[in-house]
């Protein structure tokens, strides 16, 4: 399957991102934006420096200049690139294999939208070939992530996480580092845990359980307060609580939300509902999956103070906040904030993460995916699901009766118990993503469990 956009960017097999595709996509791209610099960073997937040379060469040779940011987490790359008004384009795969990777796209103001991929995509299918007036220049920009880790420092101020010891997660995340320069200068001891030399996948959304294993192994060998980590380009965070259990994206967002004093908030359905339970928000705006569809919703927001967040944790603040000091705008999927405002908010109250967790609604989530799928066999079953009232009833006979059903993203299912399943393909990867929830954290993973197996007999 050739490469194509998906919930956030470019992906595709790496043996299909030739440096000829590569080429085009920054020549189709370029032409839209008609630039006079583009930012460029990339994750550590072993193929991202051979696409970042493409890119970079192709960019000068139209005569554009490159500010080449090098490894960098993608929400640096994009404080860096919207500061200064101008594109960049992030080689990054996410959280997905290492055999796969794929290109983000920045606009001067921030995150492509779908209209924006549309353009790209049809001057990709022109073969459009953009060239400025003389062969453009490349420097090195290390400037950029050293802004985004001072972001944290200045909003948070040096004693915000003061007597805490957080283990630091490394495995292959582009962001390994700066979370350890950022987490130290906040005042906290670091444990650094498990870096690797080889691409790791972590999906934040669905950790698998040898990881939530590991997890809880060190909480209790190291007698930490919490373990921070993220996916390989550092746009969705994972945060353990002191027993080493995983605190949902979904829940990181409400918590941040809190903290910053937010009045809309902008989440896809696939989200907790406990954000539509809690009275401090005015207004709860629900999407579509992915980035571009939750800014999409940021825009029809009712109050200024708005902010978005998707259920892997991703967090977007479309207002400037403030902590112990403002903290600017920054309306694309960022790692950083959602693990910092909970540690703060228990810091601030003088709890651990459980205790801050536990004090809110009792709504329960969990999910997970099934990889390496049949697309076109996965597609056939939800469109039956979706269009066939006689097969919809009795795929989901065994889970409860249902009450109502929900199109907005893939079909999310609302039973008479309260409980819920929600299914849809990923738009990045041949994955089958599945999400439940329930009343209990038992029966919402039980949940998970059952329709796993029979998602799985369906779409491989």
């Amino acid at each position: 399957m050739a490469p194509k956009f998906g919930t956030s960017g470019l992906r595709g097999l790496v043996t299909e991102l030739t440096d000829e595709l590569v080429a085009d996509y920054v020549h189709a791209f370029l032409s839209t934006v008609r630039p006079g610099t583009l930012y460029l960073g990339r994750d550590l997937r072993p193929s991202s420096p051979r696409i970042a040379k493409v890119i970079r060469d192709t960019a000068q040779a139209a005569g554009v200049d490159v500010a080449d940011c090098g490894a960098l987490g993608t929400p640096a790359l994009a404080l860096a690139s919207m500061g200064a008004k101008a594109p960049a384009i992030m080689v990054t795969g996410s959280h997905i294999p290492a055999d796969r990777n794929g290109l983000k796209f920045y606009l001067p103001e921030g995150e492509v939208s779908k209209q924006d991929e549309a353009a790209i995509n049809a001057a990709y299918a022109d073969r459009s070939r953009y060239k400025g007036h003389e062969t453009g220049a490349c420097r090195d920009a290390p400037e950029a992530e050293a802004r985004y880790v001072a972001r944290y420092i200045d909003a948070f101020g040096t004693d915000a996480l003061g007597g805490l010891r957080i283990g630091v997660y490394r495995h292959s995340s582009v962001a390994r580092d700066t979370m350890e320069t950022i987490f130290r200068s906040l005042g906290a001891e670091i444990v650094p845990l498990a870096q690797s030399d080889t691409f790791i996948p972590v999906d934040t959304e669905a950790v698998d359980p040898e990881t939530r294993d590991r997890l809880r192994s060190w909480c209790h060998e190291h007698r930490l307060d919490a373990i921070a980590s993220t996916d390989g380009d550092a746009d969705r965070p994972m945060l353990s609580d002191e027993t080493g259990k995983v605190i949902p994206g979904d829940i990181l967002g409400v918590l941040t939300a809190r903290l910053l004093g937010a009045k809309s908030v902008v989440t896809p359905v696939s989200s907790n509902d406990m954000v539509r339970r809690l009275p401090e928000f005015d207004e709860v705006i629900l999407t579509r999956i992915g980035s571009p569809f939750v800014i999409e919703g940021m825009a029809r927001a009712a109050h200024p103070e708005i902010v978005g967040f998707e259920a892997n944790g991703g967090f977007l603040l479309g207002f400037e906040a403030r902590i112990a000091a403002p903290l600017s705008p920054l309306p694309t999927r960022d790692c950083m904030l959602p693990i910092l405002a909970p540690l703060a908010a228990a810091q601030r109250s003088r709890t651990c993460l459980t205790e801050l967790v536990a004090a809110l609604p009792p709504c329960f989530t969990a999910a997970d995916r099934v990889q390496d799928i049949d697309t076109e066999k996965a597609k056939a079953f939800l469109d039956a699901l979706i269009r066939d009232d006689t097969a919809r009833t009795a795929f989901f006979a065994p889970f409860g009766h249902i009450a109502t059903t929900d199109l907005t993203d893939g079909l999310r299912v609302d039973f008479d118990s309260g409980d819920v399943l929600h299914l849809r393909p990923s738009g990045n990867a041949p994955e089958f993503r599945i999400y439940a929830q329930a009343q209990n954290e038992d029966k919402a993973l039980a949940l998970v469990r059952h329709a796993y197996q029979s998602v799985a007999n369906a779409v491989s």
